[in-house]
């Protein structure tokens, strides 16, 4: 079984990176920013040192993070800036031998407007057709995007865009309101999500937190693997019973958070230890399941 993670969760920096992904004697990494900026818009010079870096180092790159489709990117942006992420992405996924990108499904508009899901099924539909053209996977992540409003708007997705592969995480149900049922819709089951799409799993994240709270504007609060609200303990059986053989990767979260307030301020040790401690309580977790799935 192979263990990943999101290294840009330890520090921005390459170095550090390779440092974390050693530290916990892994071989592979799960490839999002490095300096601040994603791997597929890093100067062809940048991305060239980082490759032959991580060659030197004998570590391997899972799955690229991208921005394609983000939560960040409203359905009314220019396609023209998803394309040139994917013609970036190609050439520097068949560089470092990476077979799978995570994409989206482009930012949530609020409930109750106009969610454009025909256009959301046009672009993903030519995204995964060009990396498939190119013999690569496209999995797309429930995050905050219109996927992951549901894991009925999950499935949608599959219905409508051919070879359309899933990659779950585990903690983003936790957060996320249930829109395919009544109001006042209850936060969705991350179990319950599983069990929904199970059968298009290619990939998974690990992540768990806390519920917001109710009647507050606080976000929710993330945890080591295991402690939050996200049932880790039976999605990791679910998987195991189900036969899952893919790749598992962290993204903690806890002291490093994507979706943070701009000029928070971060503190790097505390994210390395942040991120090795993270990462060792997760093996714990999973060979408490299986004791010989990573061996």
């Amino acid at each position: 079984m192979l263990l990943s993670g999101f290294t840009d969760e330890a520090g921005q920096a390459l170095e550090t990176q390779i440092k974390a992904t050693q530290a916990l004697g892994w071989q592979h990494l799960s490839a999002r920013s490095i300096d601040s900026q994603n791997i597929h818009d890093l100067s062809e010079a940048n991305f060239n040192q980082a490759a032959d870096r991580l060659d030197a180092a004998g570590i391997s790159v899972i799955e690229f993070g991208s921005l394609i489709g983000s939560w960040s990117k409203p359905i009314e942006s220019d396609f023209a800036l998803t394309l040139g992420e994917i013609e970036r992405a190609i050439p520097r996924m068949q560089r470092l031998g990476t077979k799978m990108i995570r994409i989206m499904s482009y930012a949530q508009k609020p409930w109750g407007e106009d969610q454009h899901e025909a256009e959301r099924c046009r672009r993903l539909r030519e995204i995964v057709a060009r990396f498939a053209d190119a013999g690569l996977t496209a999995v797309h992540e429930n995050c905050m995007n219109w996927g992951g409003f549901s894991a009925l708007h999950t499935l949608r997705l599959i219905e409508e865009v051919p070879g359309l592969k899933l990659v779950f995480d585990t903690g983003n149900p936790v957060f996320q309101r249930d829109r395919s049922k009544p109001a006042p819709y209850p936060w969705q089951d991350a179990l319950e999500f599983y069990q929904a799409i199970k059968e298009h799993i290619a990939h998974v994240h690990i992540k768990d937190c806390l519920n917001p709270s109710e009647g507050s504007d606080e976000p929710e609060r993330y945890t080591l693997p295991g402690e939050g609200q996200c049932r880790l303990p039976e999605i990791l059986a679910a998987l195991t019973t189900d036969g899952y053989d893919g790749a598992y990767s962290i993204e903690p979260h806890v002291a490093t958070v994507f979706h943070a307030k701009e000029g928070e301020t971060i503190n790097a040790q505390q994210c390395y230890n942040s991120y090795i401690d993270y990462g060792r309580f997760f093996e714990r977790k999973l060979a408490a399941v299986h004791p010989t799935l990573y061996n």
